[in-house]
């Protein structure tokens, strides 16, 4: 008997190169292979090449090019915006670093990293549904010492949607800036300097079909930040290095054609996930869907079922051919709830049980009705293991 084909449900994880975004790299990896700083033609060939791929970011962003630097992705970007932006301000009597305890670890331990260096750390409360309490910001970034701001658009583990626009409004009002990290909402919703305030954005290739090792981060023009390295006078010295141009130019066409697939891709997202946790909700009524009540993004269903554990789900779910993961890839392998579901005030059993499963190109329908069979099966064998009605 043919085993089933494997189902790929961890794309909040990581997803695949696309194969227009391979094509347009591969030059560069070929004939097109020189160092962008160089003067001769295989270097003004490739300057050519990663000045297109800035501009073609820039529109992406709402932006103009000499507001785009490429990074290794979001960690790098955030930890450029909280760092790079406090240590600018730290010298001007803006002490506080605002953020919230859902964040992904990237902001977090930079945040924690700026109050060894003097700051004074302020997270915000958040809703049991996930979404940060816009009335406890409005105490907490507060005019004359707020430094900066940073909070994610899409939470990476429950999919609930930050009221970021309210957020960038309030620190501008505070004379503070504002950072978000877009690794997840990128592609999903409209991400535009022109329409928020913003003046930090990470966003992160390998979430949208480029390679892993390449991001964006756009940087407000007029906005002072301090670079993490030292050594070249690459993206005007704010990010130096030899400039990854393959990746660059990956980059630029996976960004545009999330942004072309955008509506559709939510459509088809919303459907297979919603399809999903109806079935599972209705064999498994006392499931807890996490950040429910609040507006989530299409692509990430994390549930937990009480009785069962996360690390023990997992394990049959893979030898079931089924690839999910139990929230943040950065923190695999981590035996500690999660800080998100914790910060939502979920029980630590309940956390302990949760499963994201988060879709995208490799998802279809068919994966859909075969895991809304797989699930309470295997849900029921390990209740029935445990000793759990």
């Amino acid at each position: 008997m043919v085993p089933p084909a494997p189902i790929y449900l961890d794309h909040a994880a990581t997803t695949p190169v696309r194969p227009e975004v391979l094509e347009a790299m591969t030059p560069f990896y070929g004939p097109r292979f020189g160092n962008p700083s160089s003067t001769h033609r295989w270097g003004r060939e490739a300057r050519a090449a990663l000045d297109e791929a800035r501009e073609r970011v820039a529109t992406c962003l709402g932006a103009a090019p000499d507001e785009v630097c490429f990074t290794s992705g979001g960690t790098e970007g955030d930890n450029l915006a909280v760092l790079g932006g406090w240590r600018i301000l730290r010298d001007h009597g803006k002490k506080a670093v605002v953020s919230s305890p859902i964040e992904h670890k990237a902001v977090l331990q930079a945040v924690h990293q700026a109050a060894k260096e003097g700051a004074e750390e302020r997270m915000l409360n958040v809703t049991r549904d996930g979404a940060v309490d816009l009335a406890d910001a409005a105490t907490k970034i507060t005019s004359g010492d707020t430094a900066l701001v940073s909070v994610m658009w899409i939470n990476n583990e429950t999919g609930v949607i930050q009221p970021v626009a309210e957020l960038a409004q309030m620190a501008k009002a505070a004379g503070a800036m504002f950072h978000t990290d877009a690794v997840q909402a990128f592609g999903k919703v409209v991400v535009s300097a022109k329409e928020i305030p913003f003046d930090f954005v990470a966003v992160s290739g390998h979430k949208l079909g480029a390679p892993k090792g390449i991001g964006a981060f756009y940087i407000r023009r007029g906005a002072a930040i301090e670079p993490l390295f030292f050594g070249g006078s690459q993206d005007r010295g704010r990010r130096p290095g030899t400039e990854n141009v393959a990746a660059a130019v990956g980059l630029a066409k996976a960004m545009e054609l999330a942004i072309a697939e955008r509506e559709a891709h939510w459509a088809s997202l919303e459907q297979m996930r919603d399809r999903l946790e109806a079935r599972l909700l209705e064999r498994i009524p006392d499931a807890v869907v996490h950040g429910r009540g609040s507006k989530r993004a299409p692509h990430i269903l994390n549930i937990s079922v009480p009785g069962t554990d996360s690390e023990s789900l997992l394990m049959a779910l893979d030898l079931q051919g089924v690839a999910c993961s139990s929230g943040s890839a950065c923190q695999s392998g981590s035996i500690t709830p999660s800080h998100v579901l914790a910060a939502m005030g979920v029980r630590a059993d309940v956390a302990n049980a949760a499963i994201r499963m988060s879709f995208g190109a490799l998802s279809t329908p068919a994966d859909v009705d075969r895991v809304a069979e797989l699930f309470p099966a295997l849900i029921a064998k390990a209740r029935g293991l445990s000793g759990v009605a």
